[in-house]
């Protein structure tokens, strides 16, 4: 499994840390974890292949989750040089196909007939959905964000992927993530941030330390947290993995539970 940070930070406007996206690639899929603005762009500056995306597994419907869908519809419907054939399987948490009505309202009828089939798939927190080539499935747990909000936990033979998504601290969403060697996880704020919907150097270190995580990658942090500094500040809370602070074109290679890097560019 290879897996690139695509965009590692937030709504705010930032040079070095775009909207949140990230792309799986194993044999059989591509595979597009919630999908910000400007992720179609930064795909192609990465020189990744946006045009045969396989699937979007979307966490919530926040702007700056999905804020790049219904411009990714519209490259694949009128930016390739050739019609696309191949199906576009969708998935997201309770209220998907409500949404995708209202983007396609808003902007038009690339988002729900962009001349290829779009199959749409809403999860259930606890039913596990199989990728119907068998190539993976996804694990989803409801999270302390919003109503629909999910952390996603997807599993490719013997590897395994683990994302937050948005969310507060909870009881259970460590047992979630546990034995996951990778996870991708928000750190939104420094700690004494009053709120309950994100995450905090000390509360992602129990939650990674609690999962036995091997690699942590943080991500989405706001201008008041430095993400350069999660690593010693991770490592103040208790957590005694391994840090990877989160940069868009950050590539990682995940196979026998082992994390390699395979690049660390930056914009």
């Amino acid at each position: 499994m290879k897996i690139w940070i695509v965009g590692s930070g937030t709504l705010v406007p930032d040079t070095r840390h775009g909207a949140p996206a990230h792309w799986i690639e194993i044999p059989g899929a591509s595979i597009l974890l919630d999908c910000g603005g400007g992720t179609v762009r930064t795909l192609a500056g990465l020189g990744l292949n946006w045009a045969g995306v396989s699937h979007i597994l979307l966490t919530h419907f926040h702007t700056d989750h999905v804020g790049g869908l219904a411009p990714l519809l519209f490259a694949l419907k009128h930016g390739l040089p050739s019609k696309r054939d191949d199906p576009l399987i969708v998935l997201g948490p309770k209220g998907l196909k409500a949404h995708l009505l209202a983007l396609a309202t808003a902007h038009g009828s690339h988002v729900s007939d962009p001349g290829f089939p779009l199959l749409l798939h809403e999860l259930t927190p606890g039913e596990p959905w199989q990728d119907p080539s068998g190539a993976f499935e996804v694990r989803t747990i409801g999270t302390r964000h919003t109503p629909e909000s999910l952390g996603i936990r997807l599993e490719a033979g013997p590897d395994c992927l683990g994302y937050t998504g948005d969310t507060g601290p909870f009881s259970g969403l460590s047992s979630f993530f546990r034995a996951c060697p990778l996870l991708i996880a928000e750190c939104s704020h420094p700690d004494g941030w009053i709120g309950e919907n994100h995450l905090t150097p000390s509360t992602l270190a129990s939650l990674a330390s609690e999962a036995g995580v091997g690699t942590l990658v943080p991500v989405h942090a706001y201008p008041t947290l430095d993400v350069e500094t999660l690593p010693e500040r991770l490592a103040e809370a208790g957590f005694t993995g391994r840090v990877l602070p989160g940069r868009d074109g950050l590539c990682l290679r995940l196979q026998e539970n082992a994390t390699e890097v395979l690049d660390s560019r930056t914009f």
